[in-house]
């Protein structure tokens, strides 16, 4: 059990807000809403926002990676929905130093939580809902709930944890570097962001470097699938499945700029958190892990028609591969920052289908850590159809929220969290774009390189 540290550090002050809310509803037009905002005793910020009439239900919500300010909802629109749905909110800073503030994250979440308590009583219901790294911090409230949640909703949640997200990531840079780039690019043990910052820079200028040439798009193809890269980035729909040179095209985009600088540009606030480097290179078998990958075959194409040799490729980042992690920053993001499977309590995840930033593919390894642990009974996972980041409709995460509802309260999950039932759900919101929700049967596939995976037996 995870020791309950946080503690009210100062009395919250309130303020009445009147508000229209973005939605065609009449019920919803006009909400009085209560703001209260405090200070837990490590420093951490929180903010709730409550609605009169208050439904009774409270959502704990877990902001993603990025600056430490308090926030109770995903964005705006979806805020103001929930507050005309009549859900109070309530949300923290987390505390640092670190903006990967998984230490500190769990306990300042409920530590806000005791606070809006304190302040107007306890909730009937408490769903905890996480975005982004928030996921993860909400995941890890599934495993620690003790009374304190019913039930969890992640959506685009970096369910697999800190450890697999730095190694794959690693196993990406790591191919450039040695494939791509004139010379070694620094991919690790940043002493600070300027010094992530030129890497970035280098990452980019050897992947589009390396777009010029036919060789050059095969290695950026293979880095991309050991990143575990989709391969639609923009656009209105996803390249054709054997398309695989538009496929590329769509990594590279994807990786120039947003991606390598999302990479390498947090891996020094992560190290900060690990006390050191968590992630590892040496003792990777790249031959297995791409073979395992679900984009082996763009890649096998791309390389027989620039006419290169994959096995080589791959043998020699598998002969050459020399970093290694800390034992001690493993362990510490291993307490901190990766989920067991073992779930208290009902949690439905959601994730877009091509997540840049969160793979799919997260879903599929956190699926199985569930299962091992034997509460598969208790997870549920949708997906929809789209690109992007946390990229999602509000009346799509609205659906999936009444659907982890339903599993609460009558104990069965039924067909809720099937495509068409939360496609019907969405759609009777009457919320904008709510008939062209994208929930669609997807499996996730298996996560490159992850933790206990082919190729990185480790874990």
């Amino acid at each position: 059990m995870r020791a309950a540290r946080a503690r009210i550090g100062a009395v919250a002050t309130a303020a009445v807000i009147v508000g229209g809310v973005v939605s065609p509803s009449a019920a919803q037009a006009d909400v009085v809403t209560r703001a209260y905002t405090g200070t837990l005793a490590d420093g951490a910020g929180w903010v709730a926002d409550v609605p009169a009439p208050w439904n009774g239900t409270l959502i704990l919500y877990s902001h993603g990676y990025g600056p430490l300010a308090a926030k109770d909802a995903p964005d705006p629109a979806t805020k103001q929905i929930l507050l005309g749905e009549g859900y109070a909110l309530v949300g923290s800073s987390y505390s640092g130093p670190s903006l990967w503030a998984l230490k500190s994250a769990v306990d300042d979440q409920f530590g806000a939580l005791r606070a809006i308590e304190k302040t107007v009583g306890r909730a009937h219901r408490t769903i905890a809902w996480g975005t982004s790294m928030g996921g993860l911090v909400s995941a890890l409230e599934s495993e620690d709930a003790h009374g304190r949640i019913d039930g969890t909703l992640t959506s685009c949640g970096l369910v697999a944890g800190a450890l697999n997200l730095n190694d794959y990531q690693l196993d990406g840079e790591y191919a450039v570097s040695h494939l791509l780039a004139p010379k070694p690019i620094k991919l690790v043990e940043f002493r600070n962001d300027g010094e992530a910052a030129e890497t970035v820079d280098a990452l980019n200028r050897a992947t589009a470097d390396g777009q010029q040439t036919a060789p050059g798009r095969a290695r950026v193809a293979l880095a991309a699938a050991l990143a575990n890269v989709p391969t639609w980035f923009s656009g209105p729909a996803a390249p054709a499945p054997h398309d695989f040179a538009a496929q590329e095209v769509q990594q590279e985009l994807a990786l120039v700029g947003p991606g390598w600088a999302r990479y390498a540009g947090a891996r020094p606030q992560i190290e900060l958190a690990a006390g050191g480097n968590s992630s590892a290179t040496a003792g990777v078998d790249f031959a297995t892990v791409l073979h395992h990958s679900v984009h082996a075959d763009e890649v096998r194409a791309l390389y027989r028609a620039a006419g290169l040799d994959l096995d080589a490729d791959l043998a020699s980042l598998t002969r050459h591969a020399d970093i290694h992690a800390d034992p001690k920053a493993i362990a510490t993001l291993a307490r901190t920052s990766t989920p067991s499977g073992h779930l208290a309590v009902p949690e439905l995840n959601i994730h877009t289908t091509d997540d840049q930033l969160v793979p799919v593919e997260q879903e599929n390894w956190f699926g199985r850590q569930v299962a091992r642990a034997g509460k598969t009974a208790l997870l549920r996972q949708a997906y929809v159809r789209g690109t992007g980041h946390c990229a999602f409709q509000p009346a799509e995460t609205i659906a999936a929220l009444h659907a982890l509802e339903h599993r609460i309260g009558t104990g069965r999950w039924d067909e809720v969290t099937q495509p068409a039932a939360l496609n019907a759900a969405a759609a009777s919101l009457h919320l904008p774009g709510s008939d062209q929700a994208r929930y669609v049967p997807f499996r996730a596939p298996l996560l490159a390189g992850g933790l206990g995976e082919p190729g990185r037996t480790s874990f």
